[in-house]
């Protein structure tokens, strides 16, 4: 990646976006020495204005900035670099430095997705997921339609705290079926989007 770190004097703008729930957290400035020791590290680091010397994000605090990913705009002089926080981005104690609540409770599936696939990986012994991946995919399967159909009696004769409770359920078993067929939940996403016509 070559940034054209001349047009703003030496220093590039960074966009720094949740990789989780892609709020947008913060914006910074990196000069060259910054951006180089951000891939070094792999936390984010910027270059400070006012106290003219680099800053890890959260290097008194403790509320770094994990990189995930970064890229570069179509004119290379500045950044998006999508990140994992640990903690409140503001200085003032706020999720962003926008004021914004840095939560997108839909993102939890993809949180559900990315455990998922660990458990899957790993196969913890004790766990139920791990249980579930161990009895085969024709079990799982069964699972998926015991849920949905404890989902549509909830739906036609039960309460919608039960309805979501069941469906919660097919949503997780779903989850781990296509996790042992190699797919995730964002391959689901993805053809509804195709079908969408808006």
């Amino acid at each position: 990646m070559k940034l054209d770190f001349e047009k703003m004097g030496g220093l590039v703008p960074a966009i720094i976006q949740d990789n989780n729930t892609s709020k947008v957290l913060m914006l910074g400035f990196m000069n060259e020495e910054a951006f180089n020791k951000t891939q070094e590290t792999g936390k984010v680091t910027f270059y400070s204005r006012t106290k003219q010397r680099l800053w890890m994000k959260g290097e008194t605090s403790g509320n770094t900035l994990a990189v995930v990913s970064i890229a570069s705009d179509c004119d290379n002089d500045t950044l998006l670099i999508k990140a994992i926080p640990a903690g409140p981005v503001c200085h003032t104690g706020a999720d962003t430095c926008f004021d914004d609540k840095n939560e997108e409770d839909i993102m939890f599936l993809k949180y559900l997705q990315d455990f998922i696939d660990r458990r899957h990986k790993e196969m913890p012994e004790g766990s139920y997921t791990t249980s579930l991946f161990k009895s085969g995919v024709n079990r799982m399967a069964q699972k998926v339609g015991e849920e949905a159909v404890e989902t549509v009696i909830e739906a036609t004769n039960g309460t919608d705290d039960r309805l979501i409770y069941e469906a919660s359920d097919l949503i997780y078993h779903l989850i781990v079926l296509l996790t042992s067929k190699g797919l995730r939940i964002e391959d689901l996403a993805v053809e509804l989007k195709k079908r969408h016509k808006g």
